[in-house]
């Protein structure tokens, strides 16, 4: 695996140990191109200058492709201890540590935001019903912005009831995998 744009590019990424399923690279490209070029339900880019959550963060895929294109910050919350030293190690070694905050939890009970993020990643284990859940816990801990975007990835054939506050803006298929885009009017 591989950080697939901006300042990182081509940067390998550690697979830690443990239960973890990293968005793939074509997948992290598709998404990127969205959010960079036309993000849904807002204009201009949506990821350059962004504070982004990366919930279930397991490699940190995700949020290390938005610092790579030009997000200031990226928290990553990740249950698994072990993991999260993974990560912690892979921030160091890529030099952005100091753009990045690790935080030990689960997604589902989250500690209150130090800041509300603009741009949130959540890709739960699939088919275990942790997406609708987390998204509510998160909004009542204050993780997202007034009109932040977030991205849920799920299995393709998974529903997603989303709680007040939350609405979809796009849905994009990758192979068996949803991705779909919310924004929050808190």
């Amino acid at each position: 695996m591989r950080i697939v744009g901006g300042e990182l590019r081509g940067r390998r990424l550690a697979v830690p140990p443990g239960d973890v399923r990293p968005t793939g690279d074509r997948q992290r490209e598709a998404l990127f191109n969205v959010l960079t070029h036309k993000p849904p339900g807002g204009a201009g880019d949506a990821v350059t200058g962004a504070i982004v959550l990366d919930a279930f963060a397991g490699s940190g895929a995700l949020g290390l492709e938005a610092l790579s294109r030009g997000a200031v910050h990226a928290t990553f919350l990740e249950a698994d201890r072990r993991v999260a030293q993974a990560l912690t190690a892979t921030l160091a070694d890529l030099g952005v540590a100091d753009r990045a905050t690790v935080l030990t939890g689960d997604a589902g009970r989250p500690p209150q935001a130090a800041q509300p993020c603009t741009l949130a990643f959540l890709d739960p284990p699939y088919r275990q019903g942790l997406a609708a859940p987390a998204l509510a816990a998160l909004a009542a801990q204050n993780w997202f912005a007034p009109d932040a975007l977030i991205v849920v990835e799920q299995a393709a054939d998974e529903e997603l009831a989303a709680s007040e506050g939350f609405r979809e803006v796009d849905t994009r298929r990758t192979g068996d995998t949803l991705a779909r885009y919310l924004r929050w009017g808190g």
